[in-house]
């Protein structure tokens, strides 16, 4: 009973954070928005008793990214972008993607429930803890996938540290 409890106020918590974060106007009130909802899913980890990802995602996410977020969101002049034309006459490329995407969608869902399964868990053959088969499997089988996301965050924070830097120059 309290297990449900909990886990509908995290999951609560987690889907407002998110809807805070992508609607809020003021850009430091979404990244504490962000913060709210990673400390949902950490919440949701604990709950799953994966304790490791649990301390990842405080430490991690919410202590070291939101933290670089804040200080990006800092280092940029808000007043100057908010002065700036949001929109622009580039129509082609989002409606290609926002297609894209929904043809992905439509593929999925005519295929059948079949190709949405996640397969089975497996079990390790000896008795080791989450953070053991969670480093294999990162380190084994999502190795590439791993470094490719680690450049990707590479590349965003030397991204907007340039892009801060222009604009101060």
């Amino acid at each position: 009973m309290l297990d449900t409890a909990l886990f509908y106020s995290f999951a609560l918590l987690t889907l407002l954070g998110a809807i805070l974060t992508v609607s809020l106007r003021n850009a430091v009130h979404c990244a504490i928005a962000l913060i709210t909802s990673l400390a949902g899913v950490a919440g949701l980890f604990l709950l799953q008793k994966a304790e490791f990802l649990f301390a990842v995602q405080i430490v991690l996410y919410i202590g070291g990214i939101t933290v670089l977020f804040l200080f990006v969101i800092m280092l940029v002049n808000l007043d100057q972008t908010a002065k700036q034309r949001r929109y622009t006459r580039h129509w082609l490329a989002p409606v290609l993607a926002v297609a894209g995407t929904g043809a992905l969608f439509v593929g999925f869902l005519t295929r059948g429930r079949d190709t949405l399964a996640l397969p089975a868990p497996r079990v390790a053959a000896e008795a080791g803890g989450n953070v053991e088969r969670l480093s294999e499997l990162l380190f084994r089988e999502y190795l590439v996938p791993f470094e490719v996301a680690s450049l990707l965050l590479l590349v965003a924070i030397v991204g907007s540290v340039l892009m801060a830097r222009k604009k101060a120059d």
